[in-house]
């Protein structure tokens, strides 16, 4: 139940998918240097594996109506095998584990902690924690000439309250010796909900402690649906312009129907009492959202080689969707190689975005609104990223570990600060083996 994260999973998935096969597209690039016979694709096996810790904390819960501890830690290891099948195949394993710990979502049972009970602080029940596992299998088959390469894929992914399954496609398609490459690819997630509604709205929930003027009476009824389908058409186009720029466009048209709305996620009404046990107030309903939403984000990149040590790498997107909102995304990365070995990444990136047709502070929603909710995710907001990371990278591979070589380390460290107090930081190392 990581609110959190819950409705970008699957675009974060989809772009660590994306930046995957844009690797191995590079790296087939460079080895077509002679074509008097055919050059593997990929000459050994190899093995990426990655750690991620995120921490972060806030007081607009949506679990809590928006206002509430969002205290979260989350820590995932995958590991991703990349095996040559033959010459043009490459079969591609990725699997991961996320175990999370989370305030804001205990709070869908406050009452199975300590005696009081509060938004602000953390239940010490079961819903305070969860396990996401995962596994995305790929397969690449690039033709004779090198000139095109189509893949497949599949996921699957299941936690506590949400399973989903997935699989896509994609073609790439190589002109002008090369240096110009256009890919068409597509994904499918059929996902479903295991709904998890907060303690008070469940069927035969009492409790003597309420206080409140009146008798406490939500308007919540259970979700009919409990599916959820994303479906989304990527284009992009890159061009080596030089031999010192290279520039990329893209363009992702995703649509998704089922149960869009999160269902532990509570509102609070501005026409209704208010109902506590303790400091917690209880829900009025959950969070009401169209059964549709259609998404439209396009932007670039544009990278500058300044000169043998300094690269600039630019990045900007636009965003689009039906329930209002509309973002902007910028960043710049600037590595900076100290030895022939070891480089280092500044990261910049800055995110604004307006606020969901929908949304409404706590208690600023009427009762006969037909949507509603109270996710922050969904606010007016502004967001800064900085960062730094360090690569080790050895093309030959002389280090050992078993029969494997170490190609690459690379550690990296982000702050995140957002203009409505939510503030996060992310470690991340990842490792790549290749064998002999």
């Amino acid at each position: 139940m990581k609110n959190c994260i819950k409705r970008t999973g699957v675009a974060k998935r989809t772009l660590f998918s994306s930046g995957l096969l844009f690797l191995c597209c590079m790296a087939i690039r460079s080895q077509q240097t002679d074509t008097s016979y055919q050059k593997r694709v990929l000459e050994t096996s190899e093995v990426d594996l990655l750690f991620s810790y995120y921490k972060q904390d806030g007081q607009n819960a949506a679990v809590t109506g928006g206002e509430g501890t969002e205290e979260l830690t989350d820590a995932t290891s995958s590991i991703v095998l990349r095996m040559p099948m033959n010459e043009s195949d490459i079969l591609t394993v990725d699997v991961g584990l996320s175990a999370y710990t989370s305030a804001s979502s205990s709070n869908v049972n406050p009452l199975d902690g300590g005696p009081s009970v509060s938004p602000f602080d953390a239940s010490s029940g079961e819903s305070r924690k969860d396990l996401l596992t995962y596994i995305n299998p790929s397969y690449q088959h690039s033709s004779d000439d090198r000139n095109s390469i189509w893949s497949a894929n599949a996921y699957f992914s299941t936690e506590y309250d949400y399973l989903s399954l997935g699989f896509g496609g994609s073609y790439t398609r190589l002109f002008n010796e090369k240096n110009t490459e256009l890919t068409l690819s597509g994904r499918v997630f059929l996902d479903k909900w295991n709904p998890q509604y907060p303690i008070e709205l469940r069927e035969g929930f009492f409790d003597d402690r309420i206080t409140g003027n009146g008798t406490y009476n939500p308007i919540f009824s259970e979700f009919e649906k409990e599916s959820r389908n994303s479906y989304s058409l990527s284009l992009s186009f890159s061009q080596i312009m030089g031999k010192k720029l290279q520039g990329a466009l893209f363009m992702d048209l995703v649509s998704q129907n089922g149960l869009l709305s999160t269902p532990f996620q509570r509102v609070y009404f501005a026409d209704f009492e208010d109902f506590y046990i303790d400091d917690f107030q209880l829900a009025d309903n959950v969070e009401q959202l169209p059964d549709s939403r259609f998404k439209i984000p396009f932007g670039g990149r544009l990278n500058y080689y300044l000169n043998d040590l300094v690269v600039l790498r630019t990045y900007y997107r636009f965003y689009w969707d039906d329930w209002g909102i509309t973002s902007h995304t910028a960043s710049l990365e600037a590595p900076f190689k100290v030895t022939d070995k070891l480089t280092l990444y500044p990261t910049y990136r800055y995110y604004t975005q307006t606020a969901a047709d929908y949304f409404y502070p706590k208690e600023e929603a009427l009762s006969t609104d037909s949507y509603y909710t109270s996710d922050y995710d969904l606010s007016d907001y502004n967001a800064h990223q900085y960062g730094m990371g360090v690569q080790y990278r050895d093309i030959f591979a002389s280090a050992k570990v078993f029969s494997f070589g170490l190609k690459t380390i690379d550690l990296r460290f982000s702050q995140y600060d957002r203009s409505n107090g939510l503030n996060a930081f992310i470690f991340t190392l990842g490792t790549t083996f290749v064998g002999n």
